[in-house]
C-alpha cells in the first residue's frame, strides 16, 4: 500500500526562533497588530510504500528522526494517511 506522510517540524518549547521573531517585529509595520505568538517551521510531504499504516508511521518517524528534524531542538508531528488510488 501507499501512504501520504506529512511531517511538520517546529522548534521545541523554550528554543529561540529568530526567523519568527523577525517576522513578528515586522507585523505591526505592515498593519497586522492583531497577530501574535508566531512560529516558523517546515512541512515535508512524501509517499511511503508500506504493508500497513503502522509500518508507514514507523518509516516516517524514522526518516524524521534521522534526517528531517533535530530532536534536540525540534519536534516532528507526523501524520500518515492511505493514498487514494483511482481504479
Amino acid at each position: 500500500m501507499r501512504f501520504t506522510a506529512v511531517v511538520e517540524v517546529s522548534a521545541l518549547e523554550g528554543i529561540s526562533d529568530p526567523e519568527a521573531a523577525t517576522i513578528q517585529r515586522a507585523l505591526p509595520l505592515l498593519g497586522f497588530d492583531n497577530v501574535g505568538e508566531l512560529s516558523v517551521g517546515r512541512v515535508f510531504r512524501f509517499v511511503v510504500d508500506a504493508a500497513d499504516e503502522p509500518t508507514a508511521q514507523t518509516a516516517a518517524a524514522e526518516l524524521s528522526r534521522r534526517l528531517l528534524a533535530n530532536p534536540v531542538i525540534q519536534r516532528a508531528d507526523i501524520s500518515v494517511t492511505p493514498l487514494e488510488t483511482s481504479t
